[in-house]
């Protein structure tokens, strides 16, 4: 029952995000108006926003003028409700797991804002840093690298001061080092390397999950993209000055290590030893 329920949430806040997704970076707001054809404009009925099933019976088409409805919208509902419902069903329905959902609902939206418009909303990446600090002493990260903070002050901290260290220490470390690393590439060629949205989110990431989690991220974000974009100028003869959205692979490498990453982790340990 579980798992159907967090289907069906999922399903409804991904229509949701995606009224975030194209209003955002147009910096309109999500409350008001309600949902309308972006091409006429007409306001939309409640059962012209039922997700999935609304797509499926108006055939991707507005009710009003027919203009052609983008498949972004069933495919960012159906992957935010799979995404609940394996979340539910294997992890059960408890606080770190709302935590995780809340996580990669944002990062969908991130994902799909920076392939659409090479955005990544401040409402998402500050808003979720600021979320992620003030949910670290209830919802307990454990200490990585800041152990040895710990161990030098010879003190011994309740496991909500742990968290919340951790949290703020990755979230200003990650972003901290980005930006200085954005700072001397435009320095040396003039130009940007790298968005300060990929700072932004960076940090935001390490404000949630922590410095390991962070920095595994970073990795397999940053390899994602290398080898994608790499195949994007190869196969697609685009220039290797194409600006790619690597906020979006990012994006991947979030869901994938928090998701995944345990399992990912145990199957690289078989591999080594």
């Amino acid at each position: 029952m579980i798992p159907l329920l967090a289907l069906l949430l999922g399903l409804i806040i991904g229509s949701f995000l995606n009224v975030c997704i194209h209003r955002w970076p147009r910096d309109e707001s999500v409350v008001r108006p309600g949902s309308r054809c972006p091409r006429c404009r007409h306001a939309l009925s409640w059962y012209d926003n039922i997700p999935l099933v609304s797509y499926g019976l108006l055939r991707g088409q507005c009710r009003y003028c027919s203009a052609a409805i983008s498949i972004r919208y069933p495919v960012v509902e159906l992957l935010n409700g799979l995404f609940y419902l394996y979340l539910a069903s294997r992890f059960g329905w408890q606080p770190s797991t709302a935590k995780m959902a809340v996580f990669v609902s944002m990062i969908l939206v991130l994902i799909f804002t920076d392939i659409a418009d090479y955005i990544l909303p401040d409402e998402i990446t500050l808003g979720g840093l600021a979320a992620g600090l003030l949910l670290s002493p209830f919802l307990h990260v454990e200490a990585s690298f800041t152990r040895v903070f710990w161990i030098l002050s010879t003190s011994d901290p309740s496991p909500w001061a742990v968290s919340l260290v951790e949290c703020a220490f990755a979230a200003a470390f990650v972003g901290g080092l980005l930006y200085g690393l954005r700072a001397v590439y435009f320095r040396m060629r003039g130009v940007e390397g790298l968005g300060l949205g990929d700072v932004k989110m960076m940090a935001m990431v390490g404000a949630f999950w922590g410095l390991a989690t962070t920095i595994g991220v970073l990795l397999i974000g940053s390899v994602v993209g290398a080898i994608s974009g790499s195949l994007i100028v190869l196969i697609g003869r685009k220039k290797w000055t194409y600006e790619m959205p690597f906020g979006a692979y990012l994006g991947a490498g979030g869901i994938t290590v928090v998701v995944w990453g345990e399992d990912i982790g145990r199957w690289w340990m078989s591999v080594i030893t």
